[in-house]
């Protein structure tokens, strides 16, 4: 682990370096922090040294890099050195901090796939996110296992600007470890202490709050002022030469100076009020402050910025916001002086702090090992793995299922990759076919019947059927006593693949889609329960026309609904807009929104693109309005977001879906999710909804089924949607 930090200096940067190792200890790693200046002061490194499983190189003091300055390692050093101790003892993660670094380590091809990046010093604005930080951060975003995010804001930003940041960015929040003795008393005292620690800066209003204990006295609140740190930023000498004035001679303020973080949270501790008001410009941030945690872990409450961030940490009516001026944080300070807000105040910065100790680290580190470096399946060998090859045009659907094989010990995976449904490299492929135990052909098309061809009787071939394959000419071409199993994606498609191609009952076997329930489990947004959902409205089989009836029948009765279509166009896409009747669908469709007062202000149409989770955290509802469907994920991964699939019944969308979800017409669907929301159901089926998608489609659970398959030739039992066993 290394970051683009000193740890000779207390702040935000540095404690995370200390934490993210313990972090990664609690979790059962052996952790390496490799520091990037010489050790002059060791609070944060000496806390480290007793620490199982820790092992801290001094870069300097072990003459690692002959070539650094006192200052400490470029990034660039930075990366040979880790590359060079990778070299000498393979790690199997790499954690980073630091944009620069993170650059600098995407480059290296020896450190790709293991990077873990965490980010925080990146753009945080649309104006700041421009053409070349986009670039930079897909370049991180493709080399890295994980992006490590501090909070949803910053999550669901990353994810909207960058598309290679989807489905890679998790959260991993601050982490709060506090002594065991250091706890406040849990009430105010005379004078009022309040208590500052970290850098001194101007963006971080520390010049102002020395003008606390003068501005409190002038209320009848007698109160001290009490800072720690020792970094005080010089852009401005000027401000720097007044700020260091300030914590010299002020009266009513006692500048300890900087100390171990255990000190320093043992001195907070004995303080009454901690401070973390800063400059309105700073209040669009999208990480969270440590600090505050921190303050709350040890009983105190804190004076923070009304943001939307932390008032969804601590309440809208948290009694302690501060304003913009010395004199307004002064008249909230009176308030804490009041035992009775004091105690409110405490208690929720403690209940908030709750979430973010080291144990709950280590949980949340522990859950992204087991993804990244699962173990090898049962009935493998990795020393003489088994040889997959997984071949087709088009994999996006198999995107994630390639990632999670190719992750795991045993197996030893290659891709062959088509250009087009019939071009392909025809020497890689036979190399291919004849150096597979296993073939997986994504699509039952050309690729299917090349590896039919080249098949050897020790090998096995599972082919997936999709609808679009399903009435072409490829099945009716394929031999099937070449094939182990036709895998398709419901019990009801099963069926059909069997009756229409004649295939043997035992060759069709269902492995559901999957759903990546832990990444679109995210909170919702206000208000989303008012928000119906629909993703792609191309072909006109997909029926916008219907989503808008359901949402015209609810706006008759709530304007509050809305409906987002996240979709591309129909003119996007040439093979639907140059068929006349695909054309005038949708003028005809489009006319009736424009047309209509009640519609025309109740649609938003949302840019195609990766960023599903994000998006889904407004919307309550997902419309299954087709006239026919394969298998339709976008209800299920609205369910895994915490909403509700609203499905029409198309043939098969019973052994998707319950028939809880499942509606007649659109009036009917508009009926039941009126009464849902209206009789304050939401929550209750929403719940139900996930348990039901988490149980059946859980990526994990998919990517299980499908390691039997490929290792044991093992056939899962096909289920519908209410668990019952389908022939």
């Amino acid at each position: 682990m290394y970051g683009d930090v000193d740890l000779n200096i207390i702040d935000g940067s540095a404690i995370w370096a200390q934490s993210m190792t313990q972090g990664l200890a609690a979790a059962g790693c052996e952790a390496t922090l490799l520091l990037k200046a010489p050790v002059t002061t060791d609070r944060l490194v000496a806390p480290l040294s007793g620490v199982a499983g820790v092992t801290v190189r001094r870069t300097h003091e072990e003459g690692l890099a002959p070539e650094a300055g006192q200052r400490g390692l470029t990034p660039e050093q930075a990366v040979e050195l880790m590359t060079r101790l990778d070299s000498e003892d393979r790690f199997d993660l790499v954690v980073v901090r630091g944009r620069r670094l993170a650059i600098a380590a995407s480059q290296s091809e020896q450190l790709a796939g293991r990077l873990w990046t965490y980010l925080t010093d990146v753009p945080q604005t649309v104006a700041e996110m421009n053409a070349t930080a986009v670039s930079e951060i897909s370049d991180i975003a493709v080399a890295s296992r994980f992006l490590l995010c501090q909070t949803e804001e910053l999550r669901g930003f990353l994810e909207s600007a960058v598309p290679a940041a989807c489905g890679k960015s998790v959260l991993f929040p601050p982490v709060v470890v506090t002594p065991d003795d250091a706890v406040s008393d849990g009430a105010p005292h005379e004078p009022l202490k309040l208590v500052y620690t970290g850098k001194f800066a101007p963006r971080w209003n520390t010049l102002e709050m020395a003008q606390l204990p003068a501005a409190l006295a002038e209320r009848g609140v007698p109160a001290e002022l009490h800072m720690i740190g020792d970094k005080v930023h010089r852009d401005s000498a000027e401000w720097a030469r007044d700020m260091s004035r300030a914590l010299e001679g002020t009266e009513g303020l006692v500048w300890h100076g900087g100390k171990p973080r255990a000190d320093a949270l043992r001195l907070s501790a004995q303080c009454d009020v901690g401070l973390s008001w800063r400059d309105p410009g700073m209040d669009a941030s999208l990480e969270l402050s440590t600090k505050v945690l921190e303050l709350g872990a040890l009983g105190l409450p804190v004076v923070v910025n009304r943001t939307p961030m932390h008032e969804r940490l601590l309440g809208a009516d948290y009694p302690l916001y501060a304003g913009e001026t010395t004199d307004s944080v002064a008249d909230t300070l009176t308030l804490a002086a009041d035992p009775d807000i004091y105690r409110e105040a405490a208690e929720r910065c403690r209940a908030a702090a709750a979430d973010f100790t080291l144990e709950r680290a280590a949980e949340r580190l522990s859950g992204y090992l087991e993804l990244a470096c699962p173990s090898a399946p049962s009935g493998t060998d990795p020393e003489r793995p088994l040889k997959v090859v997984i071949a087709g045009h088009d994999l996006k659907f198999f995107t994630r299922l390639a990632e999670y094989l190719t992750s795991l010990p045993g197996l030893d995976v290659r891709i062959d990759e088509w250009e087009s449904l019939r071009n392909h490299d025809q020497y890689r492929s036979r190399e291919l076919a004849a150096w597979a135990d296993v073939v997986i052909c994504e699509w039952c098309g050309p690729n299917a019947l090349f590896y039919a061809e080249h098949k050897r009787t020790d090998q096995r071939l599972v082919v997936r059927l999709h609808r679009f394959e399903l009435y072409a000419e490829w099945p009716r071409k394929l031999d099937i006593d070449k094939i182990d199993a036709v895998v398709c994606v419901s019990p009801y498609y099963a069926a059909l693949t069997r009756e229409l191609a004649g295939w043997p009952a035992d060759k069709v076997v269902v492995l559901p889609n999957w759903v990546d329930v832990d990444q679109l489990d995210r909170p919702k947004l206000p208000g989303a329960e008012f928000t119906l959902g629909m993703v792609g409205i191309a072909p006109s089989r997909k029926r916008l026309d219907r989503g808008v009836e359901v949402l015209g029948e609810l706006r008759r009765r709530d304007p509050r609904f809305t409906l987002a279509v996240k979709t591309k166009q129909p003119w996007d896409y040439w093979w639907v807009w140059n068929r006349p009747e695909e054309r005038e669908y949708y003028e005809r469709t489009y006319r009736t929104v424009q047309r209509d007062p009640l519609l025309a202000e109740g649609v938003v149409f949302d840019p195609f693109g990766p960023d599903v989770a994000t998006w889904l955290r407004r919307v309550g509802f997902m419309l299954s309005t087709s006239d026919d469907e394969s298998f339709h994920l976008a209800p299920a991964e609205c369910a895994a977001s915490g909403g509700i699939p609203a499905v029409l019944t198309w043939p098969g969308a019973d052994t998707i879906y319950s028939g809880r979800w499942l509606h007649d017409s659109p009036k009917e669907m508009a009926e039941a999710i009126h009464a849902v929301v209206s009789e304050g159901r939401f929550d209750a089926a929403r719940s139900a909804a996930k348990a039901e998608i988490t149980e059946n489609y859980a990526l994990r659970r998919v990517c299980e089924m499908w390691t039997d398959l490929i290792v044991h030739g093992k056939v899962p039992a096909s289920r519908d949607a209410a668990g019952a066993v389908t022939a």
